[in-house]
């Protein structure tokens, strides 16, 4: 079974590979195509020379790559929307059980912000996340959901994808993964305090003034996607 999770960045999306990843039958993929993106799009990211060495920089060699004989039964891919440009293949991924991560832009964009000072609409995936999506069916899932219900909502997942449900998905051991991108040392310092899914957020964070078109552009896809969301 192949599993592609479709999320954009801070999206809870690396918990939820912490937690697939737990499971002694799965094999989990960090952000395949993350070199990729950098190179067909000459953006500038943090650890970028490493994250060029150590990834294909093109989409057609990641394909490739992903579907070699699995070592395990589940093949977990933690997979960034926004990294998929136009002109990347999608075909390839009809043949897994596609699942697509949502968080309020509100919340994407403030922890963006505590690792970058410009934010674009691209950067954060919404509209690439509704392309996907409509190209990609499959169940959609809020992060808010996760974290107010961990296990009734992994057990709601894995029933929806026909996984059978691993208490071993609820946590896991602190500290860096065999599995972590390249990238992990300056964003997953936060997931690498933890072991297991935080608690229920508090309220909506206050959106900067330069960041605020960015949410009003984001917010209808967030909320359309939303109303279609996997619920208890």
């Amino acid at each position: 079974m192949r599993i592609a999770m479709w999320s954009g960045p801070r999206n809870l999306s690396s918990a939820m590979m912490y937690a697939f990843g737990n499971r002694t039958d799965c094999d989990a993929w960090d952000e395949p195509f993350y070199g990729a993106y950098l190179t067909q799009s000459g953006l500038d990211h943090p650890m970028q020379e490493v994250i060029l060495a150590a990834q294909p920089a093109g989409a057609v060699e990641v394909i490739a790559g992903l579907a070699k004989p699995p070592s395990r039964p589940v093949q977990y891919y933690k997979l960034m929307s926004h990294h998929m440009l136009p002109g990347f293949p999608l075909d390839w991924a009809k043949a897994c059980t596609n699942v697509h991560l949502l968080r309020h832009p509100a919340r994407v964009i403030a922890s963006y912000a505590a690792k970058r000072d410009v934010i674009t609409l691209d950067d954060i995936g919404f509209a690439q996340a509704q392309r996907i999506h409509a190209a990609l069916p499959g169940p959609v899932i809020d992060s808010a959901d996760i974290r107010a219900d961990p296990e009734a909502m992994l057990r709601a997942l894995c029933a929806a994808i026909n996984l059978p449900f691993d208490p071993a998905m609820l946590s896991w051991p602190s500290g860096p993964k065999s599995f972590d991108g390249p990238w992990a040392p300056h964003w997953y310092d936060a997931v690498h305090r933890s072991t297991g899914f935080a608690a229920t957020e508090g309220p909506l964070p206050e959106v900067a003034a330069q960041h605020r078109a960015v949410l009003e552009a984001a917010l209808p896809i967030y909320e359309t996607m939303r109303a279609a969301r996997l619920r208890l």
